[in-house]
C-alpha cells in the first residue's frame, strides 16, 4: 500500500497539487470517529459534505480507503497507510499557521506527555532546570502543555500527532515512533512496616506468592515493568488488587492491604520517613529502561531541540536512588 501511495506521489509530482488540507483533514476525523455524522459534527461540516469530501479523496487517489458497513466507515488497508501520513502534513500545517499568527509562537510552545512515574517525580526537576536554564528570561511566554497518562496512552498521543514528544518508562508499541533509550528507574518491592521480617531475613518467594499484589492497571509502564521482572518469579497473581495510580498503591501498602513493586523514586519520601517499608526478597535486581519517543515523521521545533538537550544534560538528569 506505501508503494502505491509512494508511486502516485511520483507520477504527479510535477503536477498542480489537487489535495488540499481540508480534505486529509476530514478524512482524519472520519477514520477517528468512524462515520461521517459524527466527523461532521467535528469538523463544522454538513454530513453531505463530509461525505462528499471523502468520495471525492477517494477519487483523486484512486484507491478506496474505507470499508463501508452499514453507516459506518472503517479503515481499510490503504486507509491505513495514509493515516500517517495525512497526520504529519497536518500537524506541520499547524506549526506553520501557528508561526505566522505569532513568530515566537513555534519557539515557545512544546506539548509533551509523560507516563506517571516520570511525570510527576523526574519532569518538575526537569522542566525547572530547562526553564532556569536558558530559557529563564522568556519564561513568561511559554505556553508549554504536559499530559500525564499511562505508557500507552502517552506513545498512542505521540503517534497520532497529539503530543510533540514522549517521556516514558515502559515498552513502546507504537511502530511509527522513534524510540531512545533515556533514564534507568530501579524498581523496589515496599510494603507496612508491620509486614518486614526481622533483619537479615530474606521473604521467600513462596511467602511472595501468596502476598495480595497491589497492581497498576494494563498500560501502565510500572504494570508491564512488573509482568516481565516479577511475575515469572511468581507465576501468577494468586491474589491482586488494581488501583489506578503509584499513589494509590503506595497508601493501599502502607494501609498493609498488601506488597507493591514500585520506582523507588516514587517511593523513596515513604521510605525515608517509615511510612513503607523495602522488602529484602530472593528476586533479582529489578531495574527497567526508560525511553524518549518521537513520530518518525515529526519536524522537530527550536523548542523540542533545546528540550532534548536539556533532557540529555547531566545537569539536569535525576539520579536512580542507590539500593
Amino acid at each position: 500500500m506505501i508503494y502505491l501511495l509512494n508511486r502516485y506521489i511520483k507520477g504527479h509530482a510535477m503536477d498542480i497539487l489537487r489535495l488540499t488540507l481540508r480534505q486529509l483533514q476530514i478524512f482524519v476525523a472520519v477514520a477517528r470517529s468512524g462515520s461521517t455524522t459524527a466527523a461532521s459534527a467535528q469538523i463544522a461540516l454538513s454530513q453531505s459534505a463530509t461525505s462528499s469530501a471523502v468520495n471525492e479523496l477517494e477519487r483523486l487517489l484512486s484507491l478506496q480507503l474505507f470499508d463501508r458497513a452499514g453507516k459506518r466507515l472503517l479503515l481499510n488497508d490503504n486507509g491505513r497507510a495514509l493515516l500517517p501520513r495525512a497526520l504529519a502534513l497536518l500537524d506541520g500545517a499547524a506549526g506553520i499557521e501557528q508561526m505566522a499568527r505569532d513568530s515566537s509562537a513555534q519557539a515557545q510552545t512544546l506539548r509533551i506527555g509523560a507516563s506517571t512515574t516520570i511525570g510527576n517525580y523526574v519532569l518538575p526537576r526537569l522542566l525547572h532546570g530547562f526553564f532556569a536554564g536558558r530559557h529563564s528570561s522568556t519564561a513568561q511566554t511559554w505556553r508549554s502543555a504536559v499530559t500525564i497518562g499511562n505508557t500507552a496512552a502517552i506513545a498512542r498521543g505521540v503517534a497520532e500527532f497529539e503530543l510533540d514528544i514522549g517521556l516514558i518508562e515502559g515498552p513502546c508499541h507504537e511502530p511509527v515512533l522513534q524510540v531512545t533509550p533515556w533514564l534507568k528507574d530501579e524498581l523496589v518491592v515496599v510494603a507496612s512496616p508491620a509486614y518486614v521480617p526481622p533483619a537479615p531475613d530474606r521473604v521467600p518467594l513462596k511467602t511472595l506468592r501468596e502476598a495480595v499484589w497491589l497492581l497498576r492497571e494494563p498500560g501502565s509502564g510500572t504494570r508491564e515493568a512488573t509482568d516481565q521482572l516479577v511475575l515469572p518469579h511468581l507465576r501468577s497473581y494468586r491474589r491482586s488488587i488494581e488501583l489506578g495510580s503509584s499513589e494509590a498503591i503506595q497508601l493501599a501498602a502502607a494501609e498493609g492491604l498488601g506488597i507493591a513493586c514500585l520506582s523507588l523514586w516514587v517511593v523513596e519520601a515513604g521510605l525515608q520517613t517509615g511510612r513503607l517499608a523495602r522488602l529484602r526478597t530472593t528476586l533479582p535486581g529489578l531495574v527497567r529502561q526508560c525511553h524518549l519517543v518521537m513520530h518518525r515523521d515529526k519536524q522537530p521545533t527550536p523548542a523540542l531541540t533545546d528540550f532534548m538537550a536539556a533532557a540529555w544534560a547531566d545537569t539536569l538528569l535525576p539520579t536512580t536512588p542507590a539500593a
